[in-house]
């Protein structure tokens, strides 16, 4: 499809369509972590309107909220409050600066040797393991809200087509939201009270980041999964793209737009917002690779942002319902992190690759902390450090 000679008409529709791509992953995460969700598309609108502006308007990619920063986001708030973990988000936006200036500085090489597969996949597998005992307790408030939210969202998965394939999130929320309103498990006080236009509640009461450096470090190694998938992201949109983006605008360009975004959405009491490989898929399956379209999807979900019922609409959905969506969500989290392994062929008859991915692993599930006076380190951020370590220390084996 030859996507540059689009009407206005017709970009306006194809950008609506990747917002609806994008609005399950963006909606939910700040639905489970207690933030806001208007402030959420909000941010993710001009987070992307920032991304393109770095990267000269060229690279056709939508930013929404990253599923990687969920469980670090709920254990963050629980020990910091908000306000500290909005904090953290800061950590995530240096990481993105550092890494652009390394990609500037040395290229690839230097990315790969310090985050190799056998590091990243046992992290991203950590990231949708920790949470599911959340998962499960949120279920269970309701078990047929939840398990009608999953089926959907399976049947989706499994037999949806084109478009509909990429939305298993939204139809399972959407199926699940119904079935509650059918029974009457449904409270819509707060959406008849709602305007039906205001400013996000972040953006008209804002909650403005409380620096403390625990946050500040916990959260940045978490930034490492996102960074891998950015890069993932970028290679894939060129190919589809037939355009090499990781030369024009370059990959430092493209790292350093989403890590100027991850800080705006932090000012904006939003959580960080990423490439991510839905929007990939969309993009993959429409062969629409105009930015135009990505930067109206982006001004589509600032104007939704505003809307106040939609935004009563989404608190008022039953726990249960997001429950059922996080037993597949986490879990398919964390088959990502096999998939990466078994992609880039880690061989595990390597003693040194069982080593740093079962320390990954047990020191994350286990819940390992590292306690340095007031300043602590745990979870995830503390498994992918030691992952880190070990990569750089442990001796490289001698083929026979």
């Amino acid at each position: 499809m030859d996507d540059l000679n689009l009407t206005p008409f017709r970009k306006t529709v194809v950008g609506v369509q990747f917002l609806f791509v994008a609005f399950g992953s963006t909606v939910l995460v700040p639905l489970l972590v207690g933030l806001d969700p208007s402030t959420a598309l909000f941010s993710a609108g001009i987070g992307t309107l920032i991304f393109h502006l770095v990267t000269k308007g060229i690279v056709p990619i939508f930013l929404g909220s990253s599923f990687a920063f969920i469980t670090p986001i709920i254990a963050a708030s629980a020990e910091w409050g908000m306000s500290g973990t909005l904090a953290g988000f800061a950590g995530v936006s240096l990481i993105y600066f550092l890494m652009a200036g390394l990609i500037k500085w040395k290229g690839m090489q230097l990315l790969d040797r310090l985050f190799p597969p056998v590091v990243i996949g046992p992290v991203i597998m950590l990231i949708g393991l920790s949470l599911s005992g959340t998962a499960v307790d949120m279920a269970k408030t309701d078990w047929l809200l939840a398990l009608v939210a999953l089926a959907v969202s399976i049947i989706v998965m499994m037999f949806g087509k084109g478009l509909l394939k990429l939305l298993p999130v939204i139809s399972g929320i959407i199926a699940g939201f119904l079935v509650a309103i059918c029974l009457g498990k449904v409270d819509f006080s707060a959406v008849a009270d709602a305007s039906w236009f205001a400013l996000p509640q972040n953006i008209r009461h804002p909650q403005l980041p409380a620096f403390q450096w625990e946050p500040f470090i916990f959260m940045m190694p978490v930034a490492l999964a996102a960074v891998v998938e950015h890069v993932g992201d970028v290679y894939a949109i060129s190919a589809v793209a037939d355009k090499d983006f990781v030369k024009n605008p370059g990959l430092h360009r493209t790292m350093l737009g989403d890590g100027l975004a991850c800080l705006a959405a932090a000012l904006m009491g939003g959580p960080p917002v990423t490439t991510y490989s839905e929007v990939t898929g969309a993009v993959q399956i429409t062969r629409i690779t105009n930015p135009q379209v990505i930067r109206i999807a982006a001004v589509t979900a600032i104007l939704f942002s505003i809307v106040g019922k939609l935004n009563a609409i989404l608190q008022a959905i039953p726990q249960a319902v997001l429950g059922g969506i996080m037993l597949l969500l986490f879990g398919s989290i964390a088959a990502v992190g096999v998939q990466n392994l078994m992609r880039n062929h880690v061989d595990f008859g390597v003693t040194r690759n069982i080593i740093i991915a079962s320390i990954i692993l047990t020191t994350g599930i286990g819940g390992a902390v590292l306690t340095a006076g007031s300043f602590s380190l745990s979870g995830i951020g503390l498994a992918a450090l030691i992952g880190l370590v070990l990569n750089l220390i442990l001796p490289k084996e001698k083929k026979a």
